[in-house]
């Protein structure tokens, strides 16, 4: 890639940005109110995303050989009790990232 297309690309990357963080304030900014189904969508899609985030995370965990998942079922029981115990989604992501590859790193290697 040459360094004309490598900056067109950056530039195309930031304005497609841009554009997706403006929009939602240009579509229903102002004075006119959220529509339902938009409401409805931020309320219901985080929890969505996550879920699918945990299968796709899971896909490939092997409970027939060993270790048996356990990594994967140690580090989503911490994410659960940081996050009942603090509500703070970086520090329950983090703590059990940290805590898998701990796992996989030290203890089932």
């Amino acid at each position: 890639m040459t360094v004309a297309e490598q900056v067109a690309t950056i530039l195309l990357a930031a304005a497609a940005t841009m554009v997706t963080r403006f929009l939602p304030f240009v579509a229903f900014g102002g004075r006119r109110e959220t529509p339902a189904i938009v409401t409805y969508l931020g309320r219901v899609l985080p929890g969505a995303i996550f879920a699918i985030l945990v299968a796709y995370c899971l896909r490939d965990v092997d409970l027939a050989a060993a270790p048996h998942g356990a990594p994967e079922l140690i580090a989503i029981a911490v994410v659960v009790a940081l996050h009942l115990w603090r509500r703070n989604m970086l520090l329950s992501i983090a703590g059990g990232t940290v805590t898998y590859m701990l796992l996989v790193q030290l203890a089932f290697s």
